[in-house]
């Protein structure tokens, strides 16, 4: 078991930055993939390129999110089990969620036909971007299995509080995964194809590291194996799929914006997609350094929510409200300054670096609005309160979409990002409404 939470107010900073500084390494290294994915494809005088490695990843996470319930469902429940110190239970849900990921990722194969037909429907792409998406999503499909299953050997080593195996498992797949891209395009010429190859290596990799980290973290904690719980048991079965289905609607809504934003950039032209792309990877780099403090508040709140200890749940929210938001004002003020630099590190294209400094004051503005959202999406995870995260999401998808339907014939591309704040801002009121509720029921 861990040490007991916190007693002081130099013990809880302590134990924030111990588990928040191996998240934010190895969720580093997941944008930077993405980064190296259009750097390498920037590096092509033709801007079709970015775009088609921008609209393959824009599909697989619209995918791969609605999965994301498989790691954020595994932390909540891993948490507080581990909190009511049952580490058999954790056992059995890190069992029960691989069973999950890994039917649902061999569907996601056997459909993959159908499947391509519904996404590329959506883009009304060029027939030369069109065909280079295409190459990429025939490879990707593949990695499917692995990466679900992967989702869940993250969310039990963040229940567990295994932070620094959470390092271990990021960095395998990505540092990976950056390599291959380097290897396969820039050495064998493999394009597009190389990228995605790339990626469904890495992430088989991953899966099969995460399975040898989880086990040994059981066993760390005292797990001797074998059929210690009821692994089916209906009230456990019961808990999955109520925590799983409102995180499938949540992640729905979460991700529409991103989703449609590509839409929205890909009818606008090669130039304005591939600006886009260069965009949403500096973005993301931006969400996933903030989403470390979320991390650390989601298993930290799901252990204090799992023990009973309203007070220590409370100081998990200040605390890393108080380092995540100085992050937030560090990150936008980086972008402020340095933004036109890292563009031009993205893509050699004048046309594409000129397009994209042009909405630079949005990127700048958005750790400001991004880090209330994601660091009370982490609270209300760990608890498992996922109902009332679905209630603020929906909620702020319809904020949305009414801002993007009459803002974006007046302002164009930036209506996707004023309409992308306003989703932030309205879900970040909304959850912190509801915040309340999680303090009243640990206390009861």
């Amino acid at each position: 078991m861990p040490d007991a939470l916190p007693q002081s107010t130099r013990a809880w900073h302590r134990r924030i930055w111990h588990l928040t500084w191996p998240v934010i390494l190895a969720n580093i290294t997941i944008p930077l993939v993405g980064v190296a994915d259009v750097a390498v494809m920037g590096r092509l005088p033709d801007p079709a390129y970015i775009a088609a490695v921008a609209m393959g990843a824009a599909m697989f996470s619209a995918v791969y999110w609605l999965f994301g319930f498989l790691r954020m469902g595994t932390t909540g429940l891993a948490a507080q089990a581990f909190g009511a110190n049952a580490v058999p239970e954790v056992a059995a849900i890190f069992k029960r969620g691989t069973g999950v990921a890994a039917v649902l990722g061999l569907s996601i194969v056997l459909l993959q036909w159908p499947l391509a037909y519904l996404l590329f429907a959506l883009f009304d792409a060029t027939p030369q971007v069109a065909s280079l998406a295409a190459q990429y999503y025939d490879i990707r499909i593949f990695g499917a299995p692995a990466l679900l299953i992967y989702l869940v050997e993250l969310g039990v080593l963040f229940g567990l509080q295994r932070m620094r195996d959470t390092l271990l498992l990021s960095v395998s797949l990505n540092l990976t995964n950056l390599v291959l891209d380097l290897v396969l395009v820039l050495v064998f010429d493999m394009g597009v194809a190389g990228v995605a190859l790339g990626t469904v290596i890495s992430e088989v990799g991953a899966a099969c590291t995460g399975w040898v980290l989880v086990l040994r973290a059981l066993r760390i904690q005292g797990w001797q194996g074998g059929k210690s719980v009821e692994l089916w048991r209906t009230a456990a079965v019961r808990a999955l799929f109520h925590v799983s289905s409102n995180l499938i609607i949540r992640t729905f809504f979460v991700q529409l914006p991103f989703f449609v934003g590509t839409v929205v950039a890909t009818r606008m032209g090669e130039v304005t997609l591939a600006a886009h792309g260069v965009l949403m990877q500096l973005f993301f780099i931006m969400t996933y350094s903030l989403d470390g403090f979320a991390h650390a508040a989601e298993t930290l709140a799901g252990y204090a929510y799992g023990a009973r200890q309203a007070h220590a749940l409370r100081r998990t929210t200040l605390y890393a409200a108080y380092w995540a938001m100085s992050l937030a004002v560090l990150t936008g003020g980086t972008y402020w300054l340095g933004g036109d630099t890292f563009i031009s590190w993205l893509t050699v294209s004048t046309e594409v670096q000129q397009a994209a400094a042009e909405f630079l004051p949005w990127l700048a503005l958005a750790p400001l609005l991004c880090v209330w959202a994601f660091l009370f999406d982490g609270i209300f995870i760990g608890t498992t309160h996922i109902v009332e995260m679905r209630n603020a999401m929906f909620a702020s998808a319809l904020v949305w979409a009414l801002g993007l339907w009459l803002s974006l014939d007046a302002l164009a591309y930036h209506a996707v990002w004023l309409t992308m704040s306003v989703f932030m801002l309205t879900r970040s009121i909304l959850l912190a409404l509801y915040y309340p509720r999680i303090e009243r029921a640990a206390a009861s």
